[in-house]
C-alpha cells in the first residue's frame, strides 16, 4: 500500500483558516513531546519536521526484524506468524485536511476509497518516552479486517500529522484472530512514534 508521491504537484497544504506559523522563538520541543499527542494537538508540532518510528519491536521477544520493504517499509515478523510493516512517509501536504484526525480518514481513502471514516476506530501509539515505562500517548485511527476462511486477520493503524506534514502507518496481519491480538498489543506497546526534536 502506498503512500502519496512527495512528487506530486498542488502538495500545499489545504487550510480551513489563515495558516500561522508553528516554528516560533521559544517553541519546545521537549514540552510537546512529553505530553499526549491528540488529534486537536498535532497543530503544535514544528511545520514540516517530520515525527520518526522507534525500532523498539525489533527487540521484543518472538519479534525480529525481517529487512525493509518497498518505499522505505520497515518489516517485523513473530515466531506465530505474525507481520508488521511500518513506515513513516513526509511530505503528506496532499492528505492535509480540517484537522489531523480527519487528515489521517483521508490517508485511508486514499489506500483504499471505500474505507469509510465510520470504518475507523480510535487507538494510541506510544508517543515518545522511555522504553518500558508509562509514558504519553500518540491518537491513531484503526482499520480492522476480520479473518476470512484460511485468510489472516489484519488491522492498519495510522496517523497523519498534519502541521508536520508526515504520517506513520503501521499494517499488522495473522494467521488467527488470538495472535492478531496479542500483536496488536505488542505494536501498542513498543513502536513508539518519535517525536521531533527540533
Amino acid at each position: 500500500m502506498g503512500i502519496p508521491d512527495p512528487a506530486v504537484p498542488g502538495t500545499a497544504p489545504a487550510t480551513r483558516q489563515l495558516a500561522t506559523p508553528t516554528i516560533t522563538p521559544g517553541y519546545d520541543a521537549a514540552a510537546v513531546a512529553a505530553r499526549n499527542m491528540t488529534f486537536s494537538a498535532g497543530t503544535t508540532l514544528a511545520r514540516g519536521i517530520p515525527v520518526g518510528l522507534s525500532e523498539g519491536l525489533a527487540d521484543a521477544p518472538e519479534w525480529r526484524r525481517s529487512g525493509s520493504g518497498g518505499g522505505g517499509t520497515n518489516v517485523y515478523l513473530k515466531s506465530d506468524g505474525c507481520q508488521v510493516a511500518a513506515k513513516v512517509s513526509a511530505n503528506q501536504w496532499p492528505l492535509v485536511k480540517g484537522d489531523d484526525r480527519e487528515s489521517t480518514a483521508a490517508l485511508f481513502a486514499y489506500l483504499d476509497p471505500t474505507i469509510l471514516p465510520k470504518y475507523l476506530k480510535p487507538a494510541v501509539l506510544r508517543w515518545g518516552g522511555e522504553p518500558g515505562r508509562p509514558g504519553p500517548t500518540v491518537d491513531v485511527l484503526v482499520l480492522e479486517r476480520a479473518a476470512r476462511p484460511a485468510g489472516r486477520a489484519a488491522v492498519v493503524l495510522a496517523r497523519v500529522f498534519g502541521t508536520a506534514g508526515s504520517s506513520v502507518y503501521a499494517s499488522v496481519s495473522c494467521p488467527s484472530a488470538p495472535a492478531l491480538a496479542a500483536a496488536r498489543a505488542d505494536v501498542e506497546r513498543l513502536l513508539t512514534v518519535v517525536p521531533p526534536s527540533e
